[in-house]
Formats: structure tokens, sequence, C-alpha cells
């Protein structure tokens, strides 16, 4: 591993070490200095600097969850080919920095004799950020590494190619809630629940407290009553978004349904760029049933997605501003996906629509 720079010393320990001990030393010494970059193949890019330095990447596509044994493979070849150098991206993206141009083919070679792919750049589909899951969420409505991995399976040649108009960036969150970066993302998979929490009635009084569950629901859907003598909670059903924030602070509220609960999907969003504002994603398919461990139905509509975009698409095109200009109509025309006027919605319809703030609706 990098030698540490010990003579930058903070006077608190609070907060994370300063990232300039972290840095390789070429990106260092040409700090601010760096003219361009190019891909120079898929999961290959160059940096060039005015000094005429140049930093190659190689980005390799990992998972959310790993093993110590995959850390300790990474570091050794971090160690091997960049001086110790590597670095995470915020879509669970590895990305090796090296200097010599020489090394990146030994690295790939290795990479990929690991079983990882090394792709996610350009014209690509990126690497799929998602949250938790069952693994460790408790509102989850769905399996989020599961679905990402039946997903980047069936899509790797996307991953690893350059086939698409533009970059596709997809994302999983796994309720309503969306940790993942969903609103943003060409492609977005949301876990919904699809019926309000169970009132364990018996338990809420030794469980759970009863004012901050109360207050955790942002539609003031529950409501404190007596169940048998003892103080407990209702729900209302009218209200309720199913959005599992009770169940945070109340495991007497469970909103797990295995029957009801399935997997939404948003397309067209994005962060703005130097040529065109952020987009929101919005909804497409309203509903489709959590099917492990493949999910076909979920991948039968990301394909559908994704083959029209590569067909119907401008070089260089979003999938946001390739729907803005055939129009939302023809979208759903040429996906086949059904259209009711509840799909195509916005924050300005939301009003009517969607409780936006924690304000309870009256």
């Amino acid at each position: 591993m990098p030698d540490v720079d010990k003579g930058t010393v903070r006077i608190t320990d609070i907060g994370p070490p300063n990232y300039e001990n972290f840095l390789p030393p070429i990106i260092k010494k040409n700090y601010g200095k760096w003219l361009y970059h190019e891909i120079l193949k898929p999961g290959v890019m160059v940096h060039v600097s005015e000094t005429k330095d140049k930093l190659y990447t190689v980005r390799v596509g990992s998972t959310r969850i790993v093993s110590s044994d995959f850390v300790r493979d990474i570091s050794n070849l971090a160690d091997k080919y960049c001086n110790g150098y590597l670095r995470f991206t915020t879509r669970n993206n590895l990305e090796f920095l090296l200097d010599k141009e020489e090394n990146i083919e030994p690295l790939i070679k290795e990479v990929q004799a690991l079983g990882f792919p090394v792709g996610g750049m350009d014209h690509s589909l990126g690497n799929i950020v998602h949250t938790q899951g069952w693994l460790h969420c408790h509102t989850s409505a769905s399996d989020a590494s599961g679905v990402v991995k039946a997903l980047m399976d069936e899509f790797y040649d996307y991953f690893v190619g350059d086939k698409l108009p533009a970059k596709v960036r997809m994302a999983f969150a796994c309720c309503l809630n969306m940790c993942g970066s969903v609103g943003a993302s060409d492609i977005a998979i949301v876990g919904m629940h699809r019926r309000p929490p169970t009132v364990m009635a018996d338990r809420v009084k030794d469980l759970c407290e009863i004012p901050s569950t109360i207050a955790a629901c942002p539609v003031d859907a529950v409501r404190p009553k007596t169940i048998n003598g003892k103080p407990s909670v209702e729900i209302d059903e009218d209200r309720c978004v199913f959005c599992g924030n009770c169940y945070t602070v109340c495991p007497a509220l469970p909103i797990a349904d295995p029957l009801n609960d399935g997997l939404a999907i948003f397309v067209g969003g994005k962060v703005a760029n130097a040529r065109t504002k952020p987009t929101f994603s919005k909804l497409a398919v309203p509903w489709l049933p959590n099917n492990p461990p493949r999910w076909p139905e979920v991948i039968e509509a990301v394909r559908t997605i994704l083959e029209a975009y590569k067909d119907g698409a401008r070089r260089g095109e979003r999938v946001s501003e390739w729907i803005e200009r055939i129009g939302w109509p023809k979208f759903f025309k040429i996906t086949g996906f059904e259209f009711t006027k509840y799909h195509i919605d916005d924050f300005r319809l939301g009003e009517a629509t969607m409780n936006y703030s924690n304000y309870a609706r009256l």
C-alpha cells in the first residue's frame, strides 16, 4: 500500500482523513493541469496533462458486498501494477490508476482471471448501483443484490462493450424511500410495498415507543389506539403510502408481504451535464412480481427499454433525451407498456397526487 503523507495532520480527529494523503503522486503533481481525457477502449481511459504526463484508468465491475479474499486480491493487483493505488466509485466499480501504459493489458488479464469484467465507460451500461435489500434493510420489498446480479448477468455484453447510443446508468432501490440514486438514473428499479403495515397489537407496547412511531409517519397515517386494553396504534389505510418508516422505529409493524410486494420501473433520470439540465426518472412500469431467483419479468422489461433505446436514440442521446424527442406516448407505443394518465407524473402534479412534504394532508 502507498505511504501516507504524515506531514498533513488534522488538529481534530473528527471527520475522514485528508483525501490528499491518498492521491497517487501523478495526480498530486498534475492537480489542476489535466487537459483532456479519452476512452482508449471499453473500460480503459487516459487523462493527459499539460505536463505530458498520462494517467490510465482501468474500470472493473465489482459488487456491493465483497469478501476479505476479494479485498486481498485487488490490493495485491494494486500493489503490483499501480503502486498500491486504486479507488471505488459510487457505483461499486473498482478503478485501477496506472502511470505506465504497458501495465494495462497484464492487469486486465489478471482481473478477468479473477472473474471480474472490465468496462462500464462511455457508450455502455454502467455498473448498477443498489441498496441493501433483504441482506440488511428492514423495509426492503425485494432482494436488491439478487435482482442486480440477474440483470448484470443478462446484460453483460452492454457493460463490456460499446453498443449503446450513450452511457446508461441503472439503479435499484429496495423500497419507496429510495436510498439508491433512482431519481437520477436512466433506468431505475424500485421495490414496492402495496399493503400497509400489519399491527401486532400485543407487542406494540413492549417493542415500540408509540409517540416516536406516530411521529415517524410522513403522512399522519399512524394514530394511537387502545386495543384489548393495551396501548397500541392503528393505521389509516387511506393515508398510508407504504413507505415503511413506522417499521423503522417499531418492529411490531412489519410491512414485508411476499404476495403483494413487487417492483416498479422508472426511466429517464439523469444529472445535469454541459449540454442539458437534470431530469427525474418517471414511472414506466407500475408493478412487476417478485420472482426470485432470476426475476424474468424484470429482465424482460429492462431488455425492452434498452433495445428500444438502442434502436431509436441518436448517438450521444441519453434515455431522457431520446424520450423527450419522441414523446412519452410514442415511448409507450414502442415498448408496449400499458399507458395510463397516472404514469407520467412530475413534482408539480405530485402536489395533488402525493404528499410531498412532512405535513399531513387535510
